[in-house]
């Protein structure tokens, strides 16, 4: 199978979690599948000093950024389509939030990218999955708003720890027209009439190895979709 990787850039706070998309590329070939990277070839919304925070006086390229974790061999968004691909994953970091859409800034009422809203409706229509991991189902949400699928979608567990507000973003994603459902990084969600499968990985706090189990929980997932 050709698997689709979807990266909003390199680096947590601006773009792509890089050991999510790192370990999401291990799990695909361990799965014995071929990875094809994926960006977009446009601005991030701005660039993080991952050292200090802080926003910094430059500007950087999704595509050309998401290329570094993809050692070069990436392909724009606009020259992919379904029959390209057997499913899609799309590993978290802010750039889902950030560049992807502009939950991010704006919450549910914020835009998503056109080009990437277009890839994932055309996916579902065709019957291929979506696998959304960490906060990425932000970008499904948006996707699909307004339409009359109305995905059930996971970004963690409220009961247990989390560097970020759980029940939130929840509300937010109620508030899209999906539904919202509480899974642990222990545990994958599987909407199996949307084929869409949503892993929390590091909405939670993990280790990278409980990140490294959680990803290949959620292919596993995908492979008994097939």
């Amino acid at each position: 199978m050709n698997i689709g990787v979807l990266l909003s850039g390199n680096g947590v706070y601006d773009g792509a979690e890089i050991q999510e998309a790192v370990l999401t590329l291990l799990a695909i070939d361990e799965m014995g599948w071929k990875a094809v990277c994926i960006s977009v070839d446009k601005p991030q919304h701005h660039v993080i000093n991952h050292l200090t925070g802080e926003v910094m006086d430059e500007s950087r390229n999704m595509l050309v950024e998401a290329a570094r974790i993809a050692r070069g061999q990436i392909t724009p968004i606009d020259a992919i389509s379904p029959a390209d691909i057997d499913a899609l994953v799309i590993p978290g970091g802010f750039g889902s939030a950030k560049n992807f859409t502009s939950w991010a800034f704006d919450g549910p009422a914020g835009m998503i990218l056109p080009e990437v809203k277009l890839l994932l409706v055309n996916l579902v229509n065709v019957g291929k999955p979506i696998v959304a991991l960490c906060v990425s189902p932000v970008v499904v949400a948006k996707a699909f708003e307004g339409s009359t699928i109305h995905p059930t979608l996971s970004l963690g567990s409220s009961t247990e720890p989390s560097p970020y507000d759980i029940q939130g973003f929840n509300a937010g994603l109620e508030q899209t027209g999906s539904v919202a459902a509480e899974r642990t990084i222990r545990e994958v969600l599987v909407d199996p009439a949307n084929r869409i499968i949503c892993a929390p990985c590091y909405m939670m706090e993990a280790r990278i190895t409980e990140i490294h189990a959680n990803i290949k929980q959620a292919l596993t997932a995908l492979n008994e979709l097939r």
